[in-house]
């Protein structure tokens, strides 16, 4: 296997070629070159046919280079369509009613770490594919409507489809087999064009450097590669005398903006025009920088052809010797690695999900350039017409300079990373490759990443904005995870990582803390439209919004500092005095929660049992904002349990500790049971003792409340029937339970907090009730469901909890999966029904999938399977 202990040193190697090639490229900020910075309209689905990027390439199953200097992709033509099918076609942020969309199927099947197999299915219609029509019916829609989805068409209604499976395999680093496997699943033989296409990113016209790299071609069936950077020397197609089409990755300028035609340019879009239209686009001296094998062919009905390709790094005089039997080989690698991955875990249904779960994380992996600096003031030969003097994104981040394989949220919907999604996918990806999710939690931390005042990039759209801080959390649980794995901690990555989230720790305390009480905002927190309003909003003067989560989010990064702070001073004497600091701070930090004042709400409403967030006004007075939500959970996830054994390990630790219970009683009442040791001599530190825990947790877990048939749900349900209504002088703000797409326009209108079920936050969940089941055992119970009077441990509520989001994605009693929405077709036939989509989010009354279809952090699924069966 290629991730075995033996060829660990090959691993980086292996890991060159990988799919690191974005689903969408246009309509991201980082190719906008606009004067009003309307990103969704600079490049677009159509434009991009023509149309050359500055930072990186798109494909359907693309695979390049670490750096992307090349890049191979399919593009395929059912002889219907209006264009070749060589991106995935999805809505802008405009055209869906409920933000950018895609509107394809497709489903990751297998990946290994070093990609050394990796298999997809791509499932592509016979008939003409319905853009119109999806265009049409979603922009007709309002945001209390549904999305209007590609089975919606009727398309796939009489099996008019290919099932087009994408398989790759490596003989070497740098040798890639391809194999592409057309079922014609229709009853009526249907013609098939397959066009497998390898190019050069174009990093030549922008005016740094003239060097391009060389396609040609001096014979059917091979491609010539030259680049003196790349191993890749040669493309092969196994179907005799098939013809090489070339053109250059440029922009057709002519067709996109009306300049004229210059002759003998042959651009990007050149094969397209070629094939579909029939015109002279292609350069007849067969070179350029774009090249693409032409595959015409039938399948005939209910029947299937392969076709076979490999991408090699010399000539070969039998490129396809031994082809198949290294297919057999890798895939057979690629089970004996998952077996011992799953070898505790019993279903087969489980087993299929966690499998494909991994699958996706892997083929999320993608090439991201963005040097802010060069983006901001242009290139030599291409301008930035940037308007200073009005909004212009990101100009605060001039130093960053991103150029990495990074994990994404979405190749699709989210090309461009997330911080805190980043957080949750490392946690799987540890599971199957600890070093890659070790790097990629040191990336974020590096100085041409992290801002010179310690804030990590949020996203794209606005790097400025803040995620909750779980970078801490992250990087200790994969610590963890490592160690297990490998039989001893990587104290290095540790310390690395902790001296820099010293850095972000210091910027949340300066920066998010209004009033240097500890109490903390920071706006919308990744969580949207959870609030009555936009939490990002600028109130007037001397108002500011204090809030449950950021500062629940703060007592719980204090704890992961201190906690990983006590990792390391088992190594390192110097870290225990960092341990103590840390404990103080998450005092402090506990301390304002219970206090904010004379005559101000406190965040915690004895009434209802339940934290909010909390107005302060310009009058000194405070509104506290009783909105049922998730916000009022998280102060869930500030727990921290430390066993006996390691208080030992760390006297001036302990000595600090006794020392705070004996004289300063404010503070020692808010640690929940620190001077107690509950089951095995274990202390506990939580923003919730036991009684204010048992009634969040009597909240949470009403069915009339937050508990659903399918995890914990976004905002309470209760507002369905009986909105929250907020009123000032100026506004009146109302909110209701919407379990399904959002009905607000708020960040676009193309996330919903109000309601769904969102797996980064059911996962914490699950988490720190385990923690709290490690400290109470069987000692605290709790009704499950509230008012049952039916009586269960923690641990046994956690494993509920996992089970009921499990159920998400596992056939039930019915063979139905909830992810699905109760669509027949994906339900019941049989070359649909096993494949597995790991949504952004979930319908909060009936599990079915919303959002993104390939998000990152819902694979944290494949964590909860592993917990569940070991």
């Amino acid at each position: 296997m290629r991730i075995a202990e033996s060829e660990r040193m090959l691993a980086e190697n292996w890991k060159t070629w990988g799919p690191y090639v974005s689903n969408r490229q246009w309509g991201n900020v980082r190719e906008d070159y606009s004067t009003d910075g309307n990103a969704w309209e600079f490049t677009s689905h159509d434009r991009a046919e023509s149309y050359t990027y500055r930072w990186a390439e798109e494909g359907i199953a693309g695979i390049s280079d670490s750096k992307q200097l090349m890049c191979f992709a399919l593009g395929f033509w059912n002889e219907k369509d209006v264009r070749i099918k060589e991106r995935f076609f999805g809505l802008s942020n405009y055209q869906g009613n409920h933000g950018e969309d895609i509107k394809e199927i497709f489903y990751y099947l297998d990946n290994t770490p070093t990609h050394s197999y990796m298999k997809m299915v791509y499932k592509y219609p016979t008939k003409s594919f319905p853009y119109d029509d999806l265009i049409n019916e979603n922009g007709s829609r309002n945001k209390s409507e549904q999305e209007f989805e590609l089975i919606d068409t009727g398309i796939f209604d009489k099996d008019e489809y290919f099932d087009i499976f994408i398989e790759y395999c490596k003989a070497d680093s740098d040798d890639i087999l391809v194999r592409i496997t057309i079922e014609n699943r229709s009853l009526e033989n249907a013609p098939i064009t397959i066009l497998p296409t390898v190019w050069f990113r174009n990093n030549w016209k922008w005016g740094y450097n003239d060097y391009k790299g060389k396609l040609s071609s001096i014979k059917n069936s091979e491609i010539d590669i030259y680049h003196n950077e790349i191993g890749i020397k040669k493309m092969y197609s196994r179907r005799e005398n098939a013809e090489a089409l070339f053109c250059e990755n440029e922009t057709n300028y002519s067709k996109l903006y009306g300049t004229p035609k210059i002759e003998d340019q042959y651009y990007k879009d050149g094969i397209n025009d070629y094939i579909i239209h029939g015109k002279s686009t292609i350069n007849p001296e067969k070179k350029g920088t774009k090249a693409s094998f032409l595959i015409k062919d039938t399948i005939e009905a209910k029947s299937s052809k392969t076709f076979d390709f490999r991408l090699a790094n010399q000539d070969l005089h039998d490129a396809f010797w031994g082809f198949d039997e290294l297919f057999e080989t890798r895939k057979n690698e690629a089970e004996e690695f998952y077996q011992e991955i799953q070898k505790d875990i019993s279903s087969k249904d489980e087993r299929n999900v966690q499998r494909q779960a991994f699958a996706g994380l892997l083929w999320n992996k993608q090439f991201y350039h963005y040097n802010l600096n060069k983006w901001l003031k242009g290139d030599p030969n291409h301008e930035a017409p940037r308007n200073f003097d009005h909004y212009v994104r990101n100009t605060e981040w001039s130093h960053l300079h991103n150029k990495d394989v990074i994990s994404m949220p979405d190749k699709w919907e989210y090309p461009w990373y997330a911080t805190w999604d980043l957080a949750f996918h490392c946690v799987p990806f540890a599971l199957i490759d600890s070093d890659f999710a070790k790097n990629q939690l040191l990336l974020l931390t590096k100085e041409w990443y992290m801002h010179p005042n310690g804030q990590m990039p949020a996203y794209e759209w606005n790097l400025s904005d803040v995620n909750p801080p779980v970078h801490a959390w992250s990087c200790f649980r994969v610590f963890k995870i490592d160690e297990k794995n490998n039989g001893k901690p990587d104290v290095v990555f540790l310390e690395k990582v902790y001296q820099k989230l010293l850095l972000n720790f210091t910027w949340w305390v300066n920066r998010k803390d209004k009033t240097g009480k500890n109490i903390f905002g920071g706006g919308f927190l990744g969580l949207d439209n959870i609030g009555a309003f936009d939490r990002n909003m600028e109130f007037g003067e001397g108002e500011h919004l204090e809030q449950a989560d950021g500062t629940s989010w703060m007592a719980m990064y204090a704890l992961n500092m201190m906690r990983i702070a006590m990792e390391l001073a088992q190594y390192n004497v110097v870290y225990e005095d960092m341990a103590i600091k840390f404990f103080e701070h998450y005092l402090y930090i506990a301390e304002a929660m219970e206090n904010l004042g004379d005559d101000q709400e406190s965040l915690w409403n004895e009434e209802d049992g339940f934290f909010y967030d909390v107005l302060q006004l310009s009058d000194g007075k405070s509104v506290s904002l009783r909105l049922r939500s998730i916000v009022g959970l998280i102060p869930l996830f500030a727990v921290e349990i430390i066993d006996h054994e390691m208080l030992e390990k760390l006297p001036k630790f302990k000595e600090r500790m006794e020392w705070i219970l004996r004289n300063k009683k404010e503070l020692a009442n808010l640690v929940s049971h620190w001077d107690k040791e509950g089951e095995g001599k274990k202390h506990l530190m939580s923003i919730l003792r036991r009684t204010r825990l048992t009634k969040v947790l009597n909240r949470m877990l009403d069915e009339k409340e937050f508990l659903s048939d399918f995890g914990i749900r976004g905002m309470s349900k209760v507002y369905e029937k009986t909105p929250f209504v907020f009123t000032t002088n100026e506004n009146q703000y109302v909110v209701h339970y919407v379990p399904g797409e959002s009905d607000s326009s708020m960040f676009g209108g193309n996330s919903n907090w109000r309601g769904p079920i969102w797996f980064p936050i059911n996962f914490l969940i699950v988490e720190s009730l385990q923690r709290f089941y490690f400290y109470y055992g069987e000692s605290l119970k709790v009704e499950l469901p509230t008012g049952s009077n039916n009586y269960f441990s923690l641990n046994e509520v956690a494993e509920n909890l996992s089970m009921r989001l499990e159920s998400i994605f596992l056939e039930d009693k019915n063979g139905n999966r909830p992810f699905n929405g109760g669509v027949k077709k994906f339900n019941e036939d049989p070359y649909f029904k096993n494949y597995i989509m790991f949504n952004e989010y979930f319908h909060g009354d009936n599990g079915r999938g919303m959002g993104a279809s390939h998000q990152g952090w819902t694979a944290t699924v494949a964590k909860m399977i592993q917990i569940r069966s070991t």
